[in-house]
């Protein structure tokens, strides 16, 4: 099997994953936003004016990671099984990471979910702090682990 997203004319196409084998697919993605001390205090403390950041990013995260066919123009519109972001806070370097598990049991990985569940609840949280910190910084959106299908990478 030879996975393309060209044509036999050169031009895009999705690829054609229905001779896969379904699995259990599980992708884990993270990456961080670094922010003003102050603004770090008002997330945590719930005291941001336009109300509960990390609440909030959360469902913005869940709702990007099932609209992930919708914008990302070759993604197949998957079955999800599962999406979950978690937050940690580092008050010594002044960021919050995000971290989006999507799972799925189909002929194609939720990497790219994943991804886009992590990058929406990052811009959600940039989104309802911007008012107060003009100089918030997303870095490092990254995969770190992909299970299922016929490999499994762990990269953290």
């Amino acid at each position: 099997m030879e996975f393309t997203h060209f044509n036999q004319s050169g031009r895009a196409k999705m690829v054609d994953v229905s001779e896969k084998k379904n699995t259990q697919r599980i992708a884990v993605a993270k990456g961080k936003i670094y922010m003003d001390k102050k603004t770090l205090e008002k997330v945590k403390e719930g005291s941001m004016k336009k109300g509960d950041v990390l609440s909030v990013a959360q469902v913005g995260g869940i709702l990007g990671g099932k609209k992930t066919w919708d914008l990302i123009p070759m993604c197949h519109n998957i079955m999800i099984s599962g999406l979950d972001i978690d937050f940690q806070i580092n008050g010594d370097e002044n960021y919050i990471e995000a971290t989006c598990t999507a799972k799925t049991v189909g002929a194609t990985g939720v990497e790219m979910e994943a991804l886009t569940g992590v990058s929406i609840a990052l811009l959600t949280i940039y989104d309802m702090c911007k008012a107060v910190d003009k100089k918030m910084v997303i870095r490092d959106i990254r995969l770190v682990e992909k299970r299922g299908g016929k490999s499994d990478i762990i990269l953290e």
